[in-house]
């Protein structure tokens, strides 16, 4: 028989079952008991072992309850499922038919043992045919024929089996592809919303590098509410004036990819802008006077920022 989990699939699928809600080890084994309808379990010695090196990983937790460890999925595992959605649903296919294989031996099992059990009686019948009284002879007919019952028993249930496999794959598929498509949806109505945000700001995130280090060399120095007077307003006949901000960037950052959880999301978009500042700064080289304009744009950023993501009234 061939393995029923293909190499990293049983690792993937235990990070399925802990992330449906926590369990300890026997509870795991039991549920991939159920998800195969008993025809295969999995040894203490298969599961035991990866649960502990998931959590070597940093993948589960495992708190301990009433003297047995019960385990949870961690923020990195269910990142790794949100990452890997698309081979999850092939591996509730692949145990779909896994399940269908187990069937089908087990009907040729079954069918084999009929043929067995019919050429045994029929060699028994044979030697004996002289001796044994018509009784005995129906009798024997008789368990021939209650044998062939359960063999058909067996076959029939095996098929229905496989038909229920198929079916539930194909709606696993199904639900694969609908959870993709509203992950998708909720990461472009976020990603729509801090678009929105950075626009009323002043598109500050998606304008900034161009401002302070741009063409010409010169920042854009934000509003001071102090005035003339503050400590980064210009001063002297030499000041220049303040360029206009620029526009902002729409596309900035559409080819960070989107994971379906906001928080971690907005992590990656200040991720980029850091290394576009950095990366322009690099480029371009920076002055002192520059420094303290960024510094000043950064301040105005962050506060708008803060503002965008407050408390919803």
């Amino acid at each position: 028989m061939p393995p029923v989990f293909a190499h990293g699939r049983l690792r993937l699928y235990l990070l399925k079952l802990l992330d449906e809600a926590p369990r300890h080890g026997y509870e795991v084994i039991r549920l991939l008991e159920e998800r195969f309808q008993g025809l295969y379990v999995p040894s203490a010695g298969t599961v035991y072992p990866r649960l502990a090196k998931l959590e070597t990983e940093g993948l589960v937790t495992h708190a301990t309850e009433g003297g047995r460890k019960v385990y949870s999925i961690t923020d990195a595992g269910r990142a790794e499922l949100a990452d890997r959605v698309g081979e999850l649903a092939d591996l509730e296919l692949e145990i779909r038919d896994s399940v269908s294989e187990l069937a089908a031996e087990i009907r040729a099992d079954v069918s084999g043992a009929a043929g067995d059990l019919r050429r045994e009686l029929r060699a028994a019948a044979s030697a004996s045919a002289t001796q044994v009284e018509g009784e005995s002879w129906t009798a024997a007919k008789e368990e021939f024929r209650k044998a062939k019952a359960e063999w058909k028993e067996q076959a029939r249930r095996a098929k229905d089996e496989s038909r229920r496999a198929r079916e539930e794959a194909q709606q696993a598929r199904r639900q694969a592809k609908e959870a993709q498509e509203r992950a998708r949806e909720e990461v472009q109505r976020i990603a729509g919303q801090l678009q929105e945000q950075f626009a009323k700001s002043g598109g500050v995130l998606g304008s900034l590098a161009g401002a302070w280090l741009g063409g010409s060399g010169s920042p854009t120095a934000p509003s001071d509410p102090s005035g003339p007077s503050g400590p980064s307003a210009p001063s002297g006949p030499s000041a220049r004036a303040a360029a206009p901000a620029a526009a902002p960037d729409t596309d900035w950052a559409r080819d960070v990819p989107p994971t379906g959880d906001p928080a971690r999301d907005l992590d990656r978009l200040l991720d980029r802008f850091r290394d576009d500042i950095r990366d322009a700064a690099r480029d371009r080289g920076i002055s002192e006077d520059q420094l303290a304009r960024a510094r000043n744009h950064l301040a105005e950023a962050a506060a708008r920022i803060a503002t965008a993501l407050g408390p919803q009234g």
